[in-house]
């Protein structure tokens, strides 16, 4: 990456340390001031200030007012420019994934392009993926050079620092997509970016479980302020708790697990059941066979909105179910909140009476009381935000291969482009 605002020439791998790591405090921060940067940093104020002032010349950061007084004197903010650099966030799921660019203020720069990409059994996914990616970019007329990473978060198995996914689009992910690109790639599980993005810009503290309502249950786990992955990874596969004797087999080749009746899958397909059975929906006759799954869930969170009977009958229904799940984590976790994220949280607050209920029955009053149970209000898109900080929380590690790019460039003495 190489701007008119960033450098790398003649720099020291320390100084390039230095400044990156700010940059990706700032933006973790939004708005912070010089004493709390040099205490993230754990360097002193002068240094800091040093840098600050540095990077502020370059055009890197701006100072942005005074904080709010606390009594004392009041200390100047800084925040990155927003227009620093760009990343392209990639939230997919199994049959929808969603591409936007953002600035460093986590706007949209560009309108969200959506693909229709199934994941399941699809052997050209990756190709697809990265061709769309590609077309985003070059739609948006942004240089290449201008944008720092790309990041995408994913349903499955996903290794983030080997760049496979077990489940979907197979092995050396990030490794082809930045080949075809030119740009660095961090991928990660869709729930996990998922509770990143809830807990740096949302409202999820440091112990704390997300659950990713979505064509499956996901759940990001957040403890001691750290994403927990588990031993291999995997952790979070909520979906999968065995919750019912129901005969009902599961995407993952089990009987019962909590997807097979808490998913938005189970919502539509058993609203078009009862539908047909002749129970009386504003959904009657809409939700037919020449729409996809995007299409009719819209269908349901509307109808859900606007009242509709049978659409609040299965929130109910598999807002309990949820609730049975979440008394489980409760009693292992003792999280200090739960938060319902993803698809779901467009349709608000009617999760949280039948999840309380569930919790009434079945969670040790004392446990429960301590548990702070909430949607989601950054809603559904939340993963496209989790995806630009897969970008940002590895800010040093790109400042750093830029830099020694642009020394290579200098000792073999010419400007073409180096290929990874």
């Amino acid at each position: 990456m190489n701007n008119t605002n960033i450098s790398f020439n003649d720099v020291p791998m320390k100084e390039v340390s230095y400044k990156s790591s700010i940059i990706r405090e700032v933006y973790f921060a939004g708005n912070i001031s010089c004493m709390e940067l040099s205490k993230k940093m754990n360097k002193s104020l002068s240094l800091t200030s040093k840098f600050l002032n540095e990077m502020i010349e370059d055009q890197i950061v701006e100072e942005n007012g005074y904080a709010l007084s606390s009594g004392g004197r009041r200390p100047l903010m800084y925040r990155l420019r927003k227009d620093l650099m760009y990343i392209v966030s990639v939230a997919m799921d199994q049959l929808i994934t969603r591409i936007v660019i953002m600035d460093m203020h986590n706007n949209f720069v560009t309108p969200v392009t959506k693909v229709e990409l199934p994941l399941t059994n699809n052997y050209v996914a990756l190709q697809t993926l990265t061709e769309a990616i590609v077309k985003v970019i070059k739609d948006s007329e942004i240089d290449k050079d201008r944008i720092a990473g790309i990041g995408i978060g994913m349903p499955g198995f996903v290794d983030p620092k080997a760049g496979h996914n077990y489940t979907f689009l197979g092995a050396n992910i990030s490794k082809q997509i930045k080949i075809s690109t030119g740009i660095p790639v961090f991928i990660e599980n869709d729930s996990s970016s998922i509770a990143l993005a809830e807990y740096y810009f949302g409202s999820a503290t440091d112990n704390s479980m997300i659950i990713n309502f979505n064509w499956g249950v996901g759940l990001g786990i957040i403890i001691n302020g750290e994403l927990y992955r588990g031993a291999n990874g995997f952790a979070g596969e909520f979906s999968h708790i065995p919750m019912f004797k129901n005969g009902k087999l599961c995407s993952c080749g089990k009987i019962g697990c909590l997807e097979t009746e808490s998913s938005f899958i189970y919502m539509i397909n058993t609203a078009e059941e009862r539908i047909k059975e002749g129970k009386q929906s504003s959904m009657a006759g809409r939700l037919t066979a020449d729409k996809n799954y995007e299409e009719k869930s819209k269908l349901f969170a509307d109808a859900v909105t606007n009242g509709d009977s049978l659409a609040i009958e299965l929130v109910s229904e598999v807002g309990y179910n949820i609730g049975s799940g979440i008394a489980i984590l409760i009693h292992l976790f003792n999280p200090g909140k739960i938060i319902l994220s993803g698809r779901g949280a467009l349709m608000g607050n009617i999760w949280l009476t039948p999840m309380q209920q569930a919790l009434n029955e079945m969670c040790i009053p004392k446990l429960a009381r301590f548990t702070e149970i909430s949607v989601s209000k950054m809603g559904y898109e939340s993963e496209l935000i989790g995806a630009a900080i897969l970008v940002m929380s590895n800010v040093e590690e790109i400042y750093q291969e830029a830099r020694q790019k642009e020394k290579l460039r200098k000792m073999i003495g010419r400007e073409t482009k180096i290929t990874d």
